[in-house]
């Protein structure tokens, strides 16, 4: 995914299960209860258009002019459905690392623009705090720092107290893009 914009490259990365799971339930009917279930867990998040977009791709749906009236983050997600269900090549990896270099501009933004109110962007650091949180570890400990730094927490003693080095140096890094976002 070099070619994709940073904040595509986070909204797939965040959502990597699911466009895989979809893209396989769209070639094989067995799997669908699986993809149903996460679709009704992603009603109760409020993720309605995502979820209706998703229902008519596993219906069929495979033009993506169907689905122009998608906010951003759902508009990626859909787009990554599609291109996957063309050529699987496309798909983001499910294994990926955190890039600290890449990563932390774009979480950094996501948690500005949560902070100033932009509901997708708390529902995107969200759903990435819930992949993060499962991945265990350092994962799920920096997990446990998106709340404070949403709410405005950026003592960085506080922030990276027990993390490893290379979750630190990721603290550091969204705290100093963070200073960057709100001083201007």
């Amino acid at each position: 995914m070099p070619d994709v914009p940073e904040k595509t490259q986070q909204i797939l990365h965040a959502h990597a299960g699911l466009i895989h799971r979809v893209v396989q339930a769209c070639q094989n009917r067995d799997l669908r209860p699986e993809v149903n279930e996460l679709l009704r867990q992603a009603e109760q998040n409020e993720w309605y258009d995502l979820v209706a977009a998703i229902r008519r791709i596993l219906k069929g749906e495979r033009s993506l002019d169907a689905f122009r009236g998608l906010d951003e983050e759902d508009r990626a997600i859909v787009e990554a459905i599609l291109r996957g269900l063309q050529d699987p090549h496309t798909l983001p990896d499910l294994n990926a690392q955190f890039d600290a270099n890449l990563a932390a501009p774009g979480l950094a933004s996501l948690i500005h623009s949560a902070r100033t109110g932009d509901h997708q962007a708390l529902h995107t650091i969200a759903a990435m705090a819930h992949q993060m949180l499962q991945a265990g570890g350092d994962m799920a400990r920096l997990a446990g720092l998106v709340r404070p730094l949403v709410l405005g927490e950026r003592d960085p003693d506080k922030l990276c107290e027990g993390l490893g080095e290379n979750s630190e140096k990721l603290v550091l890094d969204i705290l100093a893009e963070l200073r960057k976002l709100e001083t201007h």
